[in-house]
């Protein structure tokens, strides 16, 4: 991944952040998911006020990737407010399509705040079939 790369996943989450739609937690969370192939998918929190139907950002992203084709990933940048990590569930939903994954934490409360580390340390036992 090119520094240009990574900037411009940052920039993507930061940026569909904006537009989620989180009216019950006020919590807005942006993702960009980047490909092998170098095509950038994003997604946003989308909440209900059925809450076991709400749709995390990282799974609209990686939902997105799929329905184009795309299976394979070079790196994922997820934007919010105190820069959080993916919830248990997406951590499950990347480890499907990846044994391990860098992911860039964007605190958008704090312009220089970013956190890089991988899939594989935030999810060390993953459950699954062997990659290969």
């Amino acid at each position: 991944m090119t520094l240009q790369q990574r900037r411009q996943l940052i920039s993507a989450a930061s940026e569909i952040q904006q537009r989620a739609h989180a009216p019950y937690s006020g919590f807005k969370v942006g993702a960009a998911l980047l490909s092998t192939a170098g095509q950038q998918f994003v997604g946003c929190n989308v909440e209900n006020a059925s809450y076991s139907l709400t749709a995390c950002a990282e799974q609209v992203a990686i939902t997105s990737a799929i329905a184009a084709g795309q299976k394979q990933f070079a790196a994922l940048a997820i934007a919010s407010a105190g820069g959080v990590t993916p919830c248990g569930g997406c951590r499950q939903v990347l480890a499907e399509f990846c044994t391990d994954l860098p992911i860039f934490l964007v605190d958008t409360n704090q312009e220089d705040a970013l956190v890089e580390l991988r899939l594989a340390d935030l999810l060390p036992h993953r459950f699954g079939k062997t990659i290969q």
